[in-house]
């Protein structure tokens, strides 16, 4: 029973009379219990709608949306996770950030509408058997398909059990994405070559990212991590570039110092959110244009240690007076080399004594930024950093076009 809070006017609900503080029971005789139930069993165009005292029947185009609101987006708690993952990023994190960053979710639900990563360990039967009848795509957090090691890795004496559900998903031709995240005497060498062998074989294995461990400096009482260096990197490289399906971080062959494949390698960037060919792609779309620019004006660019000369090698080929500047991580720890993790803080004390260089604009990239916000990390805003530096401060999308058209406006 889900409580309505709002009926949109001119909807096919508020037409048929659904009213504001009713609650939903099922809908064509079917239970709803969360916003997947919802989404699937409203998706007919005609419907027999169960509230609490009475049903309702109502009819809509295919693609019109019902125009019922509820208290959440999933209709329910998020499920937050149950491992204690020997590599989890929000356990290396110091305290005093804001509340909603230490939380850890492990959702089915939002693996589906929001492409999050999910561990399996939480799941039930039924919710599997529900992921297979609504054929759901999921995003599956393996690591590795030793079931001991895996137990382990998370921290989960159920983590290994828990990969019969990932089988019973792929065998059900459920199309899957899978994530491995590579610690250095873990889950790398054999293990790593055993864990994408098995995953290989399913052809609803869609793609397969491999990304090396990120450590902070603020590991006090966790499980002894290594970070990757150029020999390791290169050895996890020869294994993983072995299997079509599996893709490496763009950071990995940065560690290893090897050139980035090319654009055909990453196929349609499957794994682009985790990282997974962004430079590649980048570097493809900015090409896509005139890349001499006629601007006159002078701009700057605050990005990660990782992606600085590759970005720096961009702008230099453009033309443009346009100088990149390498962030490192204070606050982090020097290890974490990546743009998406720089803090306000940082940025500014380490720009601060090039204030006077920086020309009419400073970029950098939207991935610094809270999603739909202009907070970084730290809870420093864009504008706290342009007062501080003296300059107007623009968040960029990441991808080549608008980064080429941020450089030559």
């Amino acid at each position: 029973m889900i409580k309505i809070t709002n009926v949109i006017k001119k909807s096919p609900a508020f037409k048929a009379g659904v009213k504001s503080g009713e609650s939903l029971i099922s809908i064509n005789g079917n239970k709803i219990t969360d916003v997947l139930d919802y989404m699937y069993h409203a998706a007919d165009e005609k419907l027999e709608i169960g509230l609490e005292n009475r049903s309702l029947t109502l009819e809509k185009d295919e693609y019109e949306d019902l125009g019922l609101e509820f208290d959440s987006f999933l209709m329910s708690e998020s499920r937050n996770c149950k491992n204690k993952c020997i590599f989890c990023f929000i356990d290396q994190m110091p305290k005093g950030l804001r509340e909603t960053l230490y939380f850890k979710d492990d959702d089915s639900r939002l693996s589906f509408l929001q492409g999050n990563y999910i561990s399996l360990t939480n799941l039930t039967r039924s919710e599997v058997r529900r992921i297979i009848d609504m054929r759901l795509s999921v995003n599956v957090s393996v690591h590795t398909t030793d079931k001991a090691l895996r137990a382990k890795m998370l921290g989960n004496p159920n983590a290994g059990e828990a990969l019969d559900f990932l089988y019973e998903i792929l065998k059900a031709g459920i199309e899957t994405n899978c994530q491995i995240v590579l610690c250095p005497g873990f889950n790398d060498g054999e293990a790593l070559e055993k864990t994408l062998s098995d995953l290989s074989v399913y052809e609803s294995v869609k793609s397969i990212a491999c990304v090396p461990v990120g450590l902070t400096k603020h590991r006090t009482g966790l499980e002894p991590l290594v970070s990757f260096d150029k020999e390791s990197a290169n050895a996890a490289l020869d294994i993983i570039t072995k299997y079509n399906k599996a893709y490496a971080s763009d950071e990995l062959f940065i560690l290893a110092e090897r050139e980035l494949p090319d654009n055909d390698y990453y196929n349609d960037f499957p794994q682009y959110e985790n990282g997974v060919g962004m430079l590649r792609s980048l570097e493809h779309e900015f090409y896509m244009y005139d890349i001499k620019s006629k601007s006159k004006r002078k701009k700057s660019i605050a990005t990660g240690v990782s992606a600085a000369p590759f970005i720096e090698g961009l702008v230099k080929n453009s033309g443009a007076d346009v100088k990149v500047y390498a962030i490192k991580n204070d606050f982090f720890g020097h290890s974490v080399t990546v743009a998406g993790l720089v803090t306000g803080r940082d940025l500014i004390n380490q720009i601060l004594p090039y204030k006077n260089e920086l020309g009419d604009e400073l970029l950098i990239p939207i991935t610094m930024l809270r999603a739909d916000d202009d907070v970084f990390l730290d809870d420093v805003t864009v504008n706290d950093v342009g007062i501080a530096l003296g300059i107007k401060v623009r968040a960029v999308e990441i991808n080549g076009y608008d980064l080429y058209d941020a450089i030559i406006d």
